[in-house]
């Protein structure tokens, strides 16, 4: 793969560098999410607007019809500007583009990817979180409805999201991973109660999902029944990967960071520092390859797979090593800058659960890609 950006792409990004240097704001991202929430979504909107959302989508649904490339290169420079962080939006829109039909790309994408309707996704439980396969919401086809009840959990912006995209078993005698279908769910439907969950940090990013009793239409379900499943994977392979989600270049941001804190040091730091700045810039660069080489996989067609696995698990090796580092090196609880070093530490915490734990991801690469044997267990 070569590494450069073609004439084409020098010239995306050009324009991409000139227009986040007008349209930046000017205020600092808030630290409160009641806050910040308004102040990302109106930044995602003007991205949009201008057309640099939804790159690699179709342009009927809104999209504007490039490539992975540009993608990338989106991620990349709003890493290297300090851009507002953008809502979970692009890897909602897959399942939809992939398998909903022609009425439901046409109503959902386009506010969708336009950000004037927020989407969660409902996939964990309090009985199912990396063991998704044995979630228990159920849902029961009654004339042209169906009634969904159940408890889901840890679903990110949910207090903030239109629809909810949420798996439920509709098939009870059928093997796990086999009976689990896919809906829209309006989250102001009557049965519908969210209950946001303050975390460590004092966000309330995630929260609870109570359904009882929740009638939704029949033309709501995504795909075909029983294919909740498969979406659900293909939703995970999107959401694990490093190159369009932006961790790269804030994990390179953060090294930095760190690294003028060492080099500012009097007398100058040991070598036990230095070599845990070393294993973190060595990590954050096996990350970065790796990252190019899913580049790679993409620009020749591929869609994203179980070696996205590998992408969480080096992701939050490298948040986690940076976060513990950072925390090593500003010991003094009243040093500039400590607090926010500190919220990202318990965050980071997280890495190595949500979205798959660490334990998962190992075994979905053991079984998946190096076909070893599922253990009896």
């Amino acid at each position: 793969m070569d590494l450069r950006d073609s004439p084409e792409e020098a010239r995306f990004r050009a324009r991409l560098c000139a227009w986040l240097k007008e349209n930046l704001p000017a205020d600092p991202e808030p630290t409160v999410l009641a806050e910040r929430w308004p102040y990302m979504r109106e930044f995602q909107q003007r991205l949009y607007r201008s057309g640099w959302v939804a790159l690699s989508y179709p342009k009927q649904v809104g999209g504007q019809g490039l490539g992975p490339m540009e993608e990338a290169i989106l991620s990349e420079e709003l890493g290297k500007a300090n851009a507002p962080s953008l809502l979970p939006l692009g890897h909602l829109g897959r399942p939809l583009l992939s398998y909903g039909t022609d009425e439901q790309r046409r109503r959902y994408l386009p506010p969708l990817l336009a950000s004037d309707e927020i989407w969660c996704q409902g996939f964990s439980e309090p009985q199912a979180g990396s063991d998704l396969a044995s979630l228990r919401t159920r849902a029961v086809r009654k004339g042209d409805e169906w009634v969904l009840n159940g408890h889901k959990i840890w679903t990110s912006y949910a207090a903030f999201a239109d629809f909810c995209l949420l798996l439920a078993r509709t098939d009870p005698d059928a093997v796990r991973h086999r009976g689990i279908s896919a809906f829209i769910v309006p989250l102001s439907a009557p049965g519908v109660t969210v209950r946001p969950i303050v975390l460590a940090n004092g966000d309330e990013e995630f929260a609870e999902i109570f359904l009882d009793d929740v009638r939704i239409p029949e033309a709501n379900i995504l795909g075909r029944p029983t294919d909740g499943w498969r979406i659900a994977m293909d939703v995970v392979n999107y959401e694990r990967g490093a190159v369009e989600t932006g961790y790269l270049p804030k994990f390179e941001r953060y090294l930095s960071e760190l690294a003028a804190v060492v080099k500012a040091r009097t007398p100058a730091p040991d070598r036990a520092v230095l070599r845990a700045l070393g294993e973190t810039a060595a990590a954050l660069e096996v990350l970065r390859m790796h990252c190019l080489r899913t580049l790679s996989d993409r620009v020749s067609g591929a869609s994203p797979g179980p070696e996205s696995s590998i992408d969480k698990l080096l992701m939050t090796a490298v948040e986690q090593k940076l976060m513990a580092l950072s925390l090593s090196l500003l010991t003094d609880t009243t040093a500039p800058g400590r607090a926010e070093w500190f919220d990202r530490y318990l965050y980071g915490r997280a890495g190595s659960i949500y979205g798959g734990s660490a334990q998962i991801q190992r075994n979905i690469l053991a079984e998946r890609l190096l076909g070893l044997p599922r253990s009896p267990g």
